[in-house]
């Protein structure tokens, strides 16, 4: 196999990886109806004059399986981060006792857990489009190589039907995360 091959391949299996790991990433987003820290670290809030992540304002624990505890670490802090989950789409409201902000998980509704379903479906067939993209893009390289006679059309055949294996199998790795993400929401 030429250089110029390996290279394209394995970039592209490094940046399909990055999309598999991007997508369960966004579906770590998704309530379960189960506390999860994921659900707030990424929210910003403003603090010291600028956007921080709330992981980076506050430690957050799971002191009961449906609450959350956040313990800013500087306690002036505490409204920022209580106005950064109000305004959030997860649709918690915080009670704040001065020193720390509690969220408290309901029960998810049965219409409330489909509407999470189709939204996790949604990102993982983002996930999917972004996998195909990197394959249009090393396909493109492949053959500016063939065009260049960097490679053969034999070694151009091959390395299109590797792109292509490879494009499969990461796409099963966004599926089977899909599953496991759409079983833990159906879970009552």
């Amino acid at each position: 196999m030429s250089e110029l091959v390996e290279l394209v391949l394995d970039d592209a299996k490094d940046r399909m990886a990055k999309a598999v790991a991007h997508a369960r990433t966004e579906f770590s987003g998704v309530r379960t109806g189960r506390a999860a820290p994921q659900l707030v670290e990424r929210l910003s809030a403003e603090a010291y004059g600028v956007r921080m992540n709330v992981q980076e304002l506050a430690s957050i624990s799971i002191p009961e399986a449906r609450q959350l505890l956040i313990t800013p670490h500087d306690p002036q802090n505490i409204e920022a981060i209580e106005k950064a989950i109000r305004n959030s789409d997860l649709g918690l409201s915080p009670s704040n006792d001065g020193r720390s902000l509690r969220l408290n998980f309901p029960s998810l509704t049965e219409e409330r857990r489909k509407e999470l379903v189709k939204l996790t479906k949604s990102m993982a067939e983002d996930g999917r489009i972004a996998i195909r993209n990197i394959r249009r893009e090393a396909r493109k390289d492949l053959e500016s190589g063939e065009k260049d006679k960097q490679i053969s059309s034999d070694e151009l055949e091959r390395a299109e039907k590797q792109l292509d294996q490879l494009t499969q199998a990461t796409e099963a790795d966004i599926d089977a995360a899909l599953a496991d993400k759409e079983a833990e929401l159906l879970e009552v």
